[in-house]
């Protein structure tokens, strides 16, 4: 059975066979699904969660859009 890996940059799911493996000094393995990837996180030392195509970014943005939604209601009912 074929081990099921996530880029560690936008999230998505790595084919077999495809994708870049980084290994940093201190042992540290990075997947990479494109060289997109790849250029955004080693080469411009992008965070994930700013980048609006990531996952990361998408789960961040529905955190913070379900606090604010808390907050109006709240401000609403008093």
């Amino acid at each position: 059975m074929v081990e099921q890996r996530l880029c560690s940059f936008c999230g998505e799911q790595i084919e077999p066979g495809t994708g870049k493996m980084y290994v940093k000094k201190d042992g540290t393995v990075f997947l990479y699904c494109t060289n997109k990837c790849y250029k955004n996180m080693v080469t411009m030392k992008r965070v994930p969660r700013k980048i609006t195509w990531t996952q990361a970014y998408a789960v961040k943005k529905s955190l913070t859009l379900a606090a604010r939604e808390k907050t109006e209601q709240k401000e609403r009912s008093q």
